[in-house]
Parts: structure tokens; C-alpha cells; sequence
């Protein structure tokens, strides 16, 4: 798979992992385990790329003594989700073209 289509993809599925609720790295690392497998040194510098972006912000929060880092979805990362579920009807499409038989 193309590389920076994979890196916009990984973004996508970061952020639809937290649309739902706040969450921190481990976490989402589980939720999207099902779907794909993404390691932490995938998936913070990906973090750090959309907090950098607006599209999330980070809040600490003590656990068992530790401070954990939990991801929020801001509004500008609930829109690129919905821009993302447009493009993906047109990517839907070429996918048919391109493997539709003769």
C-alpha cells in the first residue's frame, strides 16, 4: 500500500478511535487492534502529528499513581472524519471501476 496513503488512513482510525470517548496510547492501540495492527512508534508520532494539527488535544490524567496522557477529539477532527466518509464514497467508486469484470 502506498505510503502516504497508509499514514492518512492510520490518521483516520486514530481519531475514530476516540470520537466516542477520551482515550490514552494503549488503549487505542487495542481498540484498533482488530481491525490493524499499529505499534507504539506508529502511533504516537501519528498522535503528536494531530494534536500539532488541532484535529485532537492531549489532557494528563493520574492513574495507579502515574500520569497517563488521554486524546480528546476536538471539532476540527470530527469534521475531518466526516470529510473522510465523502472522500471514501468516491474512493468506493474507483474501487469498482478498477475491479469490476469485463
Amino acid at each position: 500500500m502506498d505510503i502516504q496513503l497508509k499514514r492518512g488512513l492510520l490518521e483516520i482510525c486514530v481519531l475514530a478511535a476516540i470520537k466516542s470517548k477520551d482515550s490514552y496510547g494503549y488503549q487505542i492501540i487495542k481498540d484498533i487492534k482488530p481491525y490493524l495492527t499499529i505499534s507504539e512508534s506508529t502511533l504516537y508520532p501519528i498522535l503528536r502529528r494531530l494534536e500539532s494539527g488541532e484535529l485532537l488535544t492531549v489532557h494528563p490524567v493520574e492513574h495507579n499513581g502515574r500520569i497517563r496522557k488521554y486524546y480528546r477529539i476536538t471539532p476540527a477532527g470530527r469534521a475531518r472524519l466526516a470529510a473522510f466518509a465523502e472522500e471514501w464514497k468516491e474512493i468506493m467508486c474507483i474501487y469498482q471501476f478498477v475491479t469490476k469484470e469485463e
